[in-house]
């Protein structure tokens, strides 16, 4: 072991503080001082189908606002125009049938406790079986994307690892460390193994994406945002990440980050967060969307200060934990910060062992292989037990896919049968299955006109895009191994005032959602896009090309098509969308992408 140096989050001089102070993620937004959520801006979900220009409207009935986009996603932050009440806000939009939900962007602290440089020992990686899991996977292919403070890409131990990131605090491509935590936490995760240098990550052979979500207060340490943490999430899993890390508190709760998590899920990845050092029972409700980690000692005993709670789903090592310094040196660190990232290294030895899994069977595999501790079966101090690296690589190896024969079972809770609507329609639909539902799809006289892949599956459905009179409203659910099961047909009256209609000249617009331009891809790829129109999603008839070679043609405002990569071959391919609506007009998107 090297001569280690340690760090302190403290120990920052005030002059580096105020600079990056001074490049706020949103000036003018920060926490004021005793304040925990930011002035200025909120966060907004819209349920699926609803357009831009409904959107716009709905914020302009409550004050206005000007809307930012995170990712691919459907989550928006909107900055709240000077005097309006974020409180009041939030609450009067919640309120909002179009809206899927609306909340404050809290300010969360990093999740480490406290370093102690006299703990040199990587007991940790025993304790789990890594080196025997290293034997079937060491990481290699996978990328795990660390939320963070940034990433000291010049680590020795880490610079082999690091792949291009970015910083969602200022909105630019610097990933500097401005904590020391980050670099910490990526050490724990995928420092790398076999090079004759300091410490080995459990991952050491994946790969590292620096996503810096937080800045520095020279006084409190390094903190971050729902915002930069959600809008961090979506960023890894549109930029090929398979996990993503987390190491940050008081944020399991966050409408925000479950929908986000809920994102990267649905692009087969899975996120991990930490449980917290308040070594009290959070009282937080537990979530699928994400994996909630405690920290155990070398005893397999809680760690004295790791939190609990039901919200907890896993355990891992915690307690002097010997990783990176951001210093370029190697420390020792205790918190459920350094619980989190060890237990997404596991993950990621798994996925690079068995690339075909789906987040959500790497998850189960990962739960199901954990040694039970504690009170028998799930408790909530170490959730299904503490991980066990190389009973859930063996676990990955040898699992056999299912055959899943049962179709998902779908009904259409609201708008009631024979009622009459008008305008922006809010559906509601109730979806099952044996295994777990992928997506729902709603759908108006046999067109697709909205797709949402996160439960609760909500809609806003525009009706002045079909004619006045009777509709057939069908929700149809879709699994992983593409069985669909739809609801009964749900007739409606639409009754919306009528106008003449001018010559239609607008051609609708399409876009790409997956992959994103100049992204990686492998093995099976969910294409998908979206459409509108003036005149309404059932008018559109859209076609996806790959490489200029149509592979599929739809009707409405969405459609999607699972791309067998390995049949295009390695190198850059074309990925392409047109949209044409019933008066003739058209538009055409692409994207580039890079087939591994």
């Amino acid at each position: 072991m090297h001569t280690s140096t340690t760090f302190s989050l403290h120990k920052t001089t005030a002059s580096i503080a105020t600079a990056i102070l001074a490049l706020g993620w949103a000036v003018g937004a920060q926490a004021a001082p005793g304040e925990e959520f930011a002035r200025g801006r909120i966060l907004v979900e819209a349920k699926a189908g609803l357009s831009d220009a409904e959107f716009d409207k709905v914020l302009k009935l409550h004050g206005g606002g000007k809307k930012r986009k995170l990712g691919q996603s459907r989550m928006h932050v909107v900055d709240l125009p000077p005097g309006l009440s974020e409180q009041d806000a939030v609450e009067k939009l919640s309120r909002r049938p179009e809206i899927k939900f609306a909340e404050l962007d809290r300010k969360v602290q990093a999740g480490v406790a406290v370093n102690d440089p006299y703990i040199g020992s990587a007991w940790h990686i025993g304790k789990i079986g890594a080196p025997s899991a290293w034997d079937r996977s060491q990481g290699a292919g996978v990328t795990i994307a660390i939320l963070d403070s940034g990433v000291n890409i010049g680590h020795p131990d880490l610079k082999d690892r690091v792949v291009p990131g970015y910083n969602l605090y200022d909105n630019n491509t610097n990933v500097a460390d401005v904590c020391g935590h980050g670099t910490a936490v990526a050490g724990a995760a995928a420092a790398s193994t076999n090079n004759a240098l300091g410490v080995a990550g459990v991952a050491g052979s994946a790969k590292i994406m620096p996503v810096r979500v937080a800045y520095l207060d020279s006084t409190k340490g390094c903190w971050a945002y729902f915002s930069t943490i959600a809008s961090g999430i979506t960023y890894a899993a549109d930029h090929g990440a398979r996990i993503a890390n987390v190491s940050y508190v008081g944020i399991a709760g966050s409408s925000s980050i479950k929908s986000a998590s809920k994102y990267m899920k649905s692009k087969g990845g899975l996120v991990f967060i930490s449980a917290g050092n308040n070594n009290i029972d959070e009282n937080v409700i537990p979530d699928t969307s994400f994996i909630i980690v405690s920290a155990t000692d070398s005893y397999d005993r809680k760690s004295s200060f790791s939190s609990w709670g039901s919200f907890v789903s896993l355990s891992a090592p915690g307690s002097g934990i010997w990783t990176t310094s951001g210093t370029s040196g190697y420390s020792a660190w205790n918190g459920t910060s350094f619980a989190s990232p060890v237990a997404a290294g596991v993950a990621g030895l798994m996925m690079a062992a068995r690339p075909d899994l789906s987040g959500e069977q790497i998850e189960a595999l990962l739960f199901k292989t954990s040694l039970d501790l504690g009170v028998a079966g799930r408790d909530p101090v170490f959730g299904y037990g503490r991980v066990n690296a190389d009973a859930a690589v063996a676990a990955a190896v040898g699992y056999v896919q299912p055959v899943d024969a049962s179709a998902p079972v779908a009904s259409i809770a609201a708008p009631l049968a024979s009622s009459s609507v008008s305008g922006v329609v809010p559906v509601t639909v109730n979806a099952s299955d044996n295994v777990g539902v992928t997506r729902v799809e709603l759908k108006v006289n046999g067109t697709v006109v909205a797709v949402d892949s996160a439960a609760p599956y909500s809609f806003s459905w525009d009706s002045k895009g079909v004619a006045n009179g009777m509709n057939s409203l069908v929700a149809v659910a879709y699994d992983a191994a593409g069985n669909a099961g739809a609801s009964a047909a749900v007739a409606v009256n639409v009754a919306n005032t009528t106008t003449v209609i001018a010559k239609d000249t607008t051609a609708p617009t399409v876009a790409i959602n997956n992959p994103v331009n100049g992204g990686s891809v492998s093995g099976t790829v969910t294409v998908s896009l979206s459409a509108s129109d003036d005149a309404g999603a059932a008018n559109i008839t859209t076609t996806l090309l790959v490489d200029g070679k149509a592979v599929v043609t739809g009707k409405g405002g969405s459609l999607s098509y699972s791309w067998n990569t390995r049949k295009s071959g390695l190198g850059v391919h074309t990925v392409s969308a047109t949209a044409r609506d019933a008066a003739g007009n058209a538009s055409t998107s692409s994207v580039s992408v890079t087939v591994r």
